[in-house]
């Protein structure tokens, strides 16, 4: 695998990350980026982000989780970051053929981390778009996950109470119509930071955390997204749908969401969660959307509760090795 650039300055994550290209296989580019181990680490965390997201955006988890002995990685998926973007003539746009095609992202990046001997066991993390991936990951029986926390994971996609009953229908119809690679109503080709302002935002209460989002957006541009396609929403809904027809995993689970969420459908999240039966529904007074990128106590909140399942399942699986080993 080859070296992709990783701009260190705005990651603002541990000394020594490093960043690579991958082809999946359906012959896409994607790119990957990790941050060395901490001494002794007690495994890998895998951080799905969400859509218009970038593995800089994830520097200060990084730094988060080595503080709490675990090495971390996070992806840009295809159509995002500095990966193979899937409409020439509009690189802004968010688009994919199918939110399934991501599995083969998150497959050609298990790869990776295996290539590179990253510290196991692995687990899951999945915010917003990647809680969708990630649910979808260890759906099937032979994944390699210990276990699995979300971030207000886009579970179901919040529309309007009218159209809602008939979001299936709407995704069915226009979702590979004339319309496919136009923008839906009320979006456009700026990227979020740049649309809201502060007061206005709908991912965080910390204006530390959003004068940085907009300093990253402007000091590389090229990371950015802007508005999904139609095909996009299309294709979330109708994943979304599929998702929910799903057995929960019998893996432990933590699921943090902010009490004051705006983007994804809350009630899928209830939803998943009530019938998880290793699952832990943290909803967090006031928090926004990106919980990652709340204020500090929130933070800390959520990433404490994630080590805490971590190494809860780390303990589980060394046991199960040594039982195993002396069989």
């Amino acid at each position: 695998m080859d070296r992709a650039p990783l701009y260190d300055q705005i990651a603002r994550g541990p000394e020594g990350g490093a960043a690579y290209w991958l082809k999946t296989q359906d012959d896409v580019r994607i790119r990957f980026g990790h941050w060395p181990s901490p001494p002794e680490p007690r495994g890998t965390v895998f951080l799905l982000c969400g859509r218009t997201e970038y593995i800089e955006k994830y520097g200060p988890a990084a730094a988060d989780f080595a503080a709490r002995g675990y090495a971390m990685l996070a992806i840009d998926w295809r159509g995002q970051g500095l990966a193979d973007r899937l409409l020439p003539g509009a690189p802004e746009k968010g688009h994919v053929g199918g939110l399934q095609d991501y599995q083969w992202d998150l497959h050609a990046v298990i790869d990776a981390a295996d290539e590179l001997g990253l510290p196991k066991p692995y687990f899951l993390l999945g915010h917003s778009m990647g809680g969708a991936i990630g649910l979808r990951a260890i759906a099937h029986e032979h994944h390699r996950f210990s276990a699995a926390a979300f971030s207000a994971p886009m579970w179901g996609i919040k529309v309007s109470p009218l159209l809602h009953p008939l979001r299936i229908v709407l995704a069915n119809l226009f979702g590979d119509s004339f319309l496919a690679e136009a923008y839906p109503p009320g979006m456009n080709a700026t990227t979020y930071v740049y649309r809201d302002s502060f007061e206005d935002n709908r991912l965080t209460r910390d204006p530390e955390m959003w004068a940085w989002l907009i300093e990253q957006a402007s000091k590389a541009p090229e990371l950015t997204l802007a508005g999904p396609t139609i095909h996009w929403v299309a294709e979330s809904l109708l994943e979304c749908e599929a998702l929910a027809s799903l057995p929960s995993p019998d893996l432990p689970c933590y699921c943090g969401l902010g009490g004051a969420e705006k983007i994804v459908h809350t009630a899928s999240v209830h939803d998943r969660m009530a019938r998880w039966p290793k699952g832990e529904l943290d909803v967090i007074p006031g928090a926004e959307h990106e919980i990652m990128m709340e204020i500090p106590q929130t933070r800390a909140r959520f990433y404490d509760r994630c080590a805490a399942l971590f190494d809860a399942a780390g303990a589980l699986a060394a046991r199960d090795t040594l039982k195993a080993e002396s069989a």
